[in-house]
């Protein structure tokens, strides 16, 4: 597919407010950030101003480790929303991340045939394609294979009535 005109809507960058803007700063520094609760301890992602598990508050900002396993995936060979059909085929996955939380993201570096679950992934950060209209958008989390490391768990056949995990 061609890219998309000029000014053609986006749909792959953020709408960054004051409450996201420590975490889309981090980014560009090449730092992935999480929230954390401190009441509950739990780790959390996608960033919210309370705590998912007790409804707490008392969140924070913390650095991720940036390591993360494979959790699930799809190549998408179609996708008509500008940019994303002028990048297809392209993987889209979901990551556990080492401090707990699944993150939605992108595989880069990876062939599909290649992927399976639980491999080892690291964070690595992505501009948007190189559209001058948007001159200074955030860096985008994605993932890629750690390189030599081997799965932190033993994979597992899944049971017969497991449907969460697929290539």
């Amino acid at each position: 597919m061609s890219a998309p005109p000029a000014g053609a809507p986006r749909f792959d960058l953020p709408e960054i407010d004051a409450f996201t803007r420590p975490y889309w700063d981090a980014a560009a520094r090449g730092h992935l950030l999480i929230r954390r609760c401190t009441d509950c301890g739990r780790a959390h992602h996608y960033p919210r101003e309370f705590c998912p598990r007790c409804w707490s508050e008392h969140v924070i900002w913390e650095r991720a480790s940036g390591r993360a396993t494979l959790y699930t995936w799809s190549v998408v060979h179609r996708n008509d929303l500008p940019p994303f059909g002028a990048r297809v085929p392209y993987t889209a996955a979901v990551v556990e991340l080492a401090e707990g939380p699944r993150m939605m993201t992108e595989l880069v570096g990876c062939a599909g045939p290649d992927l399976r679950v639980d491999m080892e992934l690291r964070v690595d950060f992505r501009a948007p394609d190189g559209d001058v209209s948007h001159e200074g958008a955030p860096a985008i989390p994605v993932f890629r294979p750690a390189g030599g490391v081997t799965s932190r768990r033993r994979a597992r056949p899944p049971a017969a009535n497991e449907s969460r995990r697929s290539g």
